[in-house]
């Protein structure tokens, strides 16, 4: 069971912290990597800027960053934008 459970601990730590996302949050955060502001991406996907401003805030906290500037960064270093 212990072998079980250092396996599982070492896949979770291995996994990306973006697969964690949600399918609109990773949407979102491909828009702000691409260069979108909060507004043109509210408009792309039909929402108003507060819920992207929420889905900004989500992205920042789950992937334990700052700013809009490191959320670019995070996406570029990985290729999802």
């Amino acid at each position: 069971v212990g072998e079980l459970l250092a396996a599982d601990a070492a896949h979770t730590a291995a996994a990306p912290a973006h697969g964690r996302l949600s399918d609109r949050e990773l949407e979102v955060l491909r828009l702000l990597a691409s260069g979108r502001t909060v507004k043109e991406t509210a408009e792309q996907l039909g929402l108003s800027a507060k819920t992207v401003s929420t889905y900004r805030a989500r992205l920042l906290e789950k992937l334990a960053l700052r700013s809009t500037a490191d959320l670019i960064r995070y996406a570029l270093q990985r290729g999802l934008a």
